[in-house]
């Protein structure tokens, strides 16, 4: 093969990736959040997570789409380990539509679509219009590149040399394995890999045997990708790619003892899938046959390991041990059907608000830290909480309303209306963390440093801060009056502190010892931390009145 031919082969798998891709995107967007919906509320028992990883990665072209999604829902505790491991068997069966798709011989097809999907997509301006253009669009790059590729290795299946590599990966199966894996590993994508096998098969270069493995091996180096990319991320992301992984390789491996240590399986496969062809009225191609092989392998490796779900799921506990704390963004407390008890409902929102209290203190807690000693790592976890945050105050909200309906005793009454205050004052301090870490980042990006005498008094400022929000929490709990008193103290405490240090940061600005840029972020902070402070003291002040 010349290098030119090579170049062309490169842009024809090019144009495939990227076709593919835009399709998924096209169909994403068309879908919209209901896919992202329709996995977090269908996958209470493994069959159903099957069905729903299967169509959701049919209709959006990519398992690793559907694989992060569910990662992000395991990650929020709004799915379990298991049902994960469900929903990524399924996506498997669901990345075998876009093998079924490509084994068509539509490349005729290609350049009208390119044409249709470009308008709708340059001189339409309805969105809905725009996005079926670019599903159709992503589907004429798609086989214009399996043209392409089809085209440039048409002369490879009468090249001696490259027809003897092939025979050795017929010959010796594991190989093939390998080949499947490093080719699935380098491009990123396990559809590519089949379309080139295709595209071999299309013009003669190698036979159903010789795919075999290579399709095999191409199901474990699809996993590659997932597994590097949990690199570094949390528990819950590394035992989903590893489970991942570990469903591809045992079913690959226990296919391949059956396919090549039992006489003639790979004939009697072949036939039999022929036969179930020429059954419905079809004779198949090659290309049909490796594109229904992927099929009935993905399919028959998750009825094999279906009923050994939570045996895999054991397994990868114990192969990454440990315990992570995950975060449950909605509510815990909260049941419409306790509103019938409304004295009940009244305590169990009470509770809620105080989970609520808890993860903001977290938050200015680790604001803090990434501030004042540069733990971003922390970062991630502060606007994760920061988004539990919105979302109970939004499902607080509504439960309050619902249950202010009720038949309710006038201090319960009191204490809903008390409440509504609470859960303002509450996410807005959550809000200030979010600014800190705005305002680290600013800190970090433009190299600004502070003095000795500046980082000291930002962490007097954070301790007193820190105190009243412990303490209106604390008030919160008890409904002690003293409690509340003191936290009223740290407020007129914080907003001396706050007059004190802007005036020894004009000081420092004058006397030339801080640098401006970092006196804005000073600034910032101070003016930030005074509000929490008055959050806090806002709580306080709830609990007193309510007292009185």
């Amino acid at each position: 093969m010349s290098f030119f031919s090579l170049l062309e082969l490169l842009g024809g798998l090019g144009l495939f990736i990227f076709g593919m891709r835009q399709m998924g995107e096209g169909l994403q967007k068309t879908a919209g959040n209901r896919l992202q919906r329709l996995i977090e509320l269908l996958t209470s028992r493994p069959i159903a997570a099957i069905a729903v990883g299967a169509g959701v990665t049919a209709l959006i072209q990519s398992s690793s789409a559907t694989t992060v999604m569910t990662v992000g829902f395991v990650n929020a505790g709004l799915m379990t380990l298991k049902q994960a491991i469900g929903i990524i068997m399924g996506a498997n069966i669901g990345t075998t539509i876009t093998a079924q798709l490509i084994a068509f011989n539509l490349g005729q097809y290609s350049l009208p679509a390119i044409a249709l999907g470009a308008f709708l997509i340059i001189f339409l301006k309805n969105k809905r219009f725009k996005n079926f253009g670019q599903i159709i669009l992503g589907f004429g790059l798609l086989f214009l590149g399996l043209t392409v590729m089809s085209q440039t290795m048409r002369p490879l299946a009468e090249t001696p040399a490259f027809l003897n590599l092939f025979k050795t990966f017929g010959a010796v199966p594991v190989l093939g394995v390998f080949v499947g894996i490093l080719s699935t590993a380098l491009i990123q994508s396990s559809s590519a890999t089949i379309g080139i096998l295709i595209s071999l098969a299309s013009v003669g270069a190698i036979d159903y045997q010789i795919a075999i493995p290579i399709l095999l091996g191409d199901n474990i180096g699809t996993t590659i990708t997932a597994l590097l990319s949990s690199i570094g991320t949390n528990l819950s992301a590394r035992r989903a790619a590893l489970a991942h992984m570990l469903f591809n390789l045992l079913g690959t491996v226990l296919f391949l003892f059956i396919l090549y240590v039992v006489p003639d399986i790979p004939g009697m496969l072949e036939n039999f899938i022929r036969w179930l062809g020429l059954h419905f009225g079809y004779v198949l191609t090659t290309e049909r046959l490796i594109a229904n092989t992927h099929t009935i392998f993905n399919v028959a490796n998750t009825l094999v390991w279906f009923p050994f779900i939570s045996f895999l799921t054991i397994l990868v506990i114990r192969l990454i041990p440990g315990k992570e704390e995950i975060l449950t963004k909605g509510p815990i407390y909260l049941d419409e059907r306790i509103l019938s008890t409304p004295a009940v409902a009244v305590e169990q929102a009470h509770k809620e608000i105080l989970r609520m209290a808890d993860l903001a203190y977290l938050n200015v807690s680790d604001a803090r830290r990434v501030f004042m000693e540069n733990e971003e790592q922390l970062m991630e976890k502060v606007y994760e909480r920061e988004e539990a945050l919105d979302n109970l105050e939004t499902s607080i909200t509504d439960y309050l309303v619902k249950l202010s309906k009720k038949q309710l005793s006038e201090e319960n009454n009191n204490r809903i209306n008390n409440f509504f205050h609470l859960i303002n004052d509450i996410e807005r301090i959550g809000d200030h963390a979010e600014n800190i870490i705005e305002l680290a980042q600013y800190k970090d990006q433009e190299n600004l440093s502070f003095s000795q005498i500046a980082q000291e008094e930002l962490s007097d400022m954070f301790d007193r801060v820190m105190q009243a929000i412990d303490q209106a929490i604390k008030t919160l709990t008890t409904g002690d009056l003293e409690t509340a008193i003191k936290v009223l103290r740290f407020e007129d405490e914080v907003d001396r502190m706050e007059n004190e240090y802007r005036e020894h940061h004009i000081q420092r600005l004058n006397e030339g010892l801080c640098y401006p840029g970092a006196g804005i972020v000073f600034v910032d902070l101070l003016s930030n931390l005074e509000r929490i402070g008055d959050h806090a003291s806002n709580m306080a002040r709830i609990i007193l009145k309510n007292k009185k």
